[in-house]
């Protein structure tokens, strides 16, 4: 409870000054002896222990003006939040150079956990996941479920297609989960490590596609310069390390990029992909309206009805319980 006209609540130190005022006149009046009594103490009757009630009664009622003065009320806030969301699309690489051992633990893993973080901190967006190496997929549609998203994203596996890298088809993908969105922002992420050796559709053929649809697409190169431990089979059949050569189009990123009005980024260790994944989160921002509402509920008026409640309870007990006689 809240009061519009607080400073009348001052005038409520009234109160005890007419209290004390009272109780000294009540002490004067108690040390006059009664000659009828003999000198002896009148029993003590219900009139006895109710002689101040109406005093009592008449401060609680004044007390309860001043608070009704004071415009007593109940304050509600409300807000209404509306959000207009971000259609976003990882296209993943998962191509057996993904298991490099130059992020840890390897691109592929580093890759889905800074994506899955990403994920978590894009509330009210809606979050679509596609694979790709030889062959494209979709691992998940969009969804505003930022948990399913994640999940989807960590049970993302190399070696479950052909391999290679075909990222006009994992581009094209990608630009088929948003075709038919609503949204008015669309945003591919389309993360690799090699160079376009596979798929029926040119790179630069779906970033067209994206520039005349009006979908942004960021694209990262993930790999160290030069050389990387790349996994190998030795004639056992067991996994080994090598080092190979580092081979990324980043030209062709760029390209697409550019086309579509976002930005191309080169990641060389997981701290370098982190930071890309915040910056882009930064870029995309979501559109939230906040609207404030505020309403006040009057309250004076049952302190009204309460002074005046206490009044007529002041009357009866004078009145008619103590019958005592206009002053």
């Amino acid at each position: 409870m809240e009061f519009l006209n607080i400073d009348i609540l001052y005038l409520l130190v009234v109160i005890p000054l007419l209290a004390a005022y009272y109780i000294f006149v009540g002490r004067r009046r108690a040390s006059m002896v009664v000659s009828t009594t003999g000198g002896r103490r009148a029993p003590r009757t219900l009139r006895y222990w109710l002689r101040h009630m109406p005093v009592v009664l008449r401060l609680a009622a004044i007390a309860a003006v001043i608070v009704a003065l004071a415009r007593p009320v109940v304050v509600n806030h409300e807000e209404e939040t509306t959000t207009e969301g971000i259609d976003i699309v990882i296209a993943m690489d998962i191509s057996g150079s993904m298991l490099a051992r130059d992020f840890q633990p390897d691109r592929l893993s580093a890759a889905k956990q800074l994506a899955t973080e990403f994920v978590a901190e894009r509330s009210g967006d809606r979050i679509s996941v596609v694979a790709f190496a030889g062959e494209a997929f979709t691992q998940c549609p969009l969804t505003s479920d930022q948990a399913t998203a994640g999940t989807m994203l960590s049970r993302l596996r190399s070696g479950v297609v052909d391999d290679g890298t075909a990222i006009g088809n994992g581009l094209a993908t990608a630009l088929n989960r948003l075709r038919e969105s609503g949204s008015k922002s669309k945003v591919v992420i389309l993360l690799t490590d090699g160079v376009n050796n596979r798929g029926q559709i040119s790179p630069i053929m779906a970033a067209d596609i994206a520039h005349d649809l009006g979908i942004k697409v960021y694209t990262i190169g993930v790999g160290s310069k030069d050389k990387a431990p790349m996994p190998a089979y030795d004639p056992f059949g067991n996994i080994t390390y090598v080092m190979a050569d580092v081979e990324i189009d980043e030209e062709l990123l760029r390209d697409i990029a550019s086309k579509t009005g976002g930005q191309y980024f080169r990641a060389s260790n997981n701290e370098a992909l982190k930071a890309i994944y915040e910056q882009i989160n930064q870029m995309e921002k979501s559109e939230v309206e906040v609207t404030h509402y505020t309403s006040y509920e009057e309250l004076y008026m049952g302190w009204l009805v309460i002074a005046l409640l206490l009044l007529a309870a002041e009357f009866v007990v004078a009145r008619v319980i103590l019958n005592r006689l206009p002053m």
